[in-house]
């Protein structure tokens, strides 16, 4: 119980910084459906699922060959940590060049025509995130939540008071609404269509306030590459490059391509990429189970690598796999039917709650990703890596298959079975071939259970619809309590028993 509660206990760390933080760039999403057309919202979708893509290639699975070489490898880890930092920077500062002299011709294929500075903008935060990631990743390591934690939301509070200066502030000082001394400043730089500008130039302004701070918490590094250590590190990390393209894909294709496979007209009100923005902007509702499964994967992948040499590992990781799935399953049925409500406070424009049905399909795709990330541990521990590009390999081409045949026929349905699909095939996949390999003692039918239990209780509260906006608010909620007595019942035996435990200790103390 004790490894539990230390994984628990980090999570937690990470997921208070992460749902604190996210809340706060939540609120994002009412200031962008408020003061920029849909239609800058589909570029800002296109542009970041492009960033999202190309950060993959710039950290290029290092960050999990890292973990893996400076805990069960009997190398130093400070060596091992020099010789990543000095290889992802080096690689890094190669690609934001070649990014940077290409922002022309990339800005014309993406049909952003005249922006080829956001290219270029695009190819500083890939670089800076870069030069980031391994010295994050030592900080996660070290067991250093709490500095993770803080530096990762100072980061979001730059981003987005810049956000707010830049979209908000200067658009009511130049309207004359506020700080009239400022006008004839804030005439010289701001332009009214700049809506996609200020969001990117936000946040490579963050990033280049944080740097110094993320490497001043480190420590100093000397820069050194030595084959001997960098070449069986490359080697493990290669596969997980692939991986990482094949998952990102899954992850961001589906809004990527979305405007693109949508027919024209398909919803008359809105033009193809103004739906795309739609969607993205319903996507964002997910961002909840999302931020869960970030902050379980700061704190798993480091605490999974440290017991991999504990030889009651298996029967640790399937009670870590079952109270995820509870507690992800509950926090799914909370926020699906309760979706109306946190659509009207987020959308401020007209349009955006067209999309909303979608959103429980993507709760439960997030949902199967946690699932994955728990399964994805035998391949990372038994150096098998190379099954990782197979089973996301066949996620993407999941992915792309669904949105080409079901976009054109559901629309943002079809977009979000996209994300439930490829994600669904790569739990099947992971499960299957690590059985095999690594056998796990998984509660597979009380996990199934749950998951098809939450899928239901969450679409059952979010159809609820009396007409009365606090009885369908209790009913909703009514819902969720029916599905916590379900855990109850289903679990309290270990329930009981945990609780006589924790009184025990209590006790003794």
């Amino acid at each position: 119980m004790g490894l539990l509660k230390k994984l628990a206990g980090q999570s937690a760390i990470y997921g208070v910084s992460s749902i604190l933080g996210k809340s706060i760039n939540f609120l994002l999403v009412p200031l962008y459906t408020g003061y920029l057309p849909k239609e800058d919202l589909g570029s800002f979708t296109i542009l970041y699922a492009l960033i999202a893509f190309l950060n993959v290639v710039f950290t290029f699975g290092m960050e999990t060959s890292f973990f893996r070489f400076s805990t069960g490898k009997g190398l130093p880890p400070e060596k091992v940590y020099r010789n990543t930092q000095s290889l992802v920077c080096l690689v890094a500062l190669a690609l934001g060049l070649i990014l940077y002299l290409a922002a022309a011709p990339l800005a014309d294929f993406f049909d952003f025509s005249g922006k080829a500075h956001l290219f270029q903008w695009a190819a500083l935060i890939l670089t800076i995130d870069a030069l980031m990631a391994i010295p994050f990743a030592k900080l996660r390591l070290d067991g250093r939540a709490v500095t993770f934690a803080t530096v990762k939301l100072a980061n979001i509070f730059l981003n987005v008071g810049f956000n707010i200066l830049f979209i908000v502030v200067a658009f009511h000082v130049v309207n004359g609404d506020i700080l009239p001394d400022l006008q004839p400043w804030v005439n010289q730089w701001y332009r009214p269509n700049g809506g996609v500008d200020y969001i990117v130039l936000a946040n490579v302004l963050a990033n280049f306030l944080i740097l110094p701070l993320v490497w001043k918490l480190v420590g100093t590094w000397k820069f050194e590459l030595k084959a001997s250590i960098l070449a069986p590190m490359w080697q493990y990390a290669l596969p997980l490059l692939f991986m990482g393209l094949a998952g990102v894909t899954n992850e961001v294709f589906s809004r990527g391509l979305f405007e693109y496979a949508l027919p024209e007209n398909y919803y008359p009100q809105l033009s193809a990429r103004e739906a795309g923005g739609v969607f993205g902007a319903n996507f964002k509702l997910a961002i909840i189970m999302s931020l869960i499964i970030q902050a379980f994967k700061y704190a798993g992948e480091p605490f999974f690598f440290q017991q991999s040499e504990n030889k009651n590992n298996p029967q640790l990781f399937a009670r870590v796999m079952h109270w995820f799935i509870i507690f992800c399953s509950a926090l799914m049925v909370a926020v699906a039917v309760n979706l109306t409500l946190i659509g009207s406070l987020f959308f401020q424009a007209d349009g955006y709650e067209i999309a909303l049905p979608m959103v429980p399909i993507l709760l439960m795709g997030y949902l199967l990703l946690g699932v994955y990330y728990n399964l994805s541990i035998w391949f990372k521990i038994t150096d098998q890596t190379r099954y990782s590009f197979y089973i996301t390999f066949a996620g993407a081409v999941v992915t792309v298959l669904i949105i080409l045949t079901l976009v054109p026929v559901l629309g943002f349905i079809g977009g979000a079975l996209s994300t439930l699909g490829c994600y669904l095939t790569m739990v099947i996949l992971c499960y299957l071939t690590g059985q095999k390999y690594y056998p796990i003692p998984y509660q597979t039918g009380k996990g199934l259970s749950y998951l098809g239990t939450a899928f239901l209780f969450s679409y059952a509260g979010f159809w609820l619809d009396t007409g009365n906006v606090a009885v369908d608010f209790l009913l909703q909620n009514g819902v969720f309590l029916l599905f916590l007595i379900l855990i109850f019942f289903m679990e309290k035996k270990e329930l009981y028993s945990l609780f006589h435990s924790i009184r025990k200790r209590n006790h003794a103390n």
